[in-house]
């Protein structure tokens, strides 16, 4: 099993749960950017606080700064595996993202698509019955994605490093085409 992995996808796409599914599975690190962020900001780190701060401004937390929480989580796993979800998001992040990776000695192994069918991802995300969850909204995010992050599948593919699963069906059958893929 590839141990350092890389999780894209529309949103709906199931990133998160198959992504903690995979993790329990093998023993390896669930890296989701918003969840670091997050503890960071509740433990009282450093980096948290700076985050804090700039999330209490209303502004988005810059590249440099998730990055330098990216690697922090990293070397704290001694080069044990891991899986990041939700980042990078777009291609200069995926570079940045590269030279860390080349600097800590653990280069991604696979990056996996979690394709999907916009039908699908709207009917999804309509179902979470979240209050910022309207079609307006979610069309909106989807156009986000092909926007800004889209271009990441031909950078990872031109790295000879992506896969594909179809992410429609049941959460055991997408977590059984997960399995295969790398086996």
């Amino acid at each position: 099993m590839k141990s350092r992995l890389l999780f894209l996808g529309p949103p709906g796409a199931g990133k998160g749960t198959q992504a903690a599914r995979l993790c329990q599975a093998h023993g390896i690190k669930h890296l989701s950017t918003g969840d670091l962020l997050r503890s960071e900001v509740a433990a009282g780190t450093a980096l948290g606080q700076e985050a804090e701060a700039v999330m209490n401004r209303g502004e988005l937390v810059s590249d440099a700064l998730v990055l330098a929480i990216v690697e922090s989580q990293m070397k704290a796993l001694n080069g044990g595996g891991w899986l990041l979800d939700g980042f990078p998001r777009t291609v200069p992040q995926a570079e940045a993202l590269d030279k860390l990776l080349s600097e800590l000695q653990q280069p991604i192994d696979a990056v996996v698509l979690l394709e999907l069918d916009d039908g699908v991802l709207i009917e999804r995300l309509l179902a979470r019955g979240r209050a910022d969850d309207t079609e307006a909204v979610i069309r909106n995010r989807l156009e986000v994605y092909r926007d800004k992050t889209a271009p990441l599948i031909d950078f990872y593919k031109a790295k000879g490093l992506l896969t594909s699963i179809e992410a429609q069906g049941s959460m055991d059958a997408i977590a059984e085409r997960l399995e295969k893929s790398f086996s």
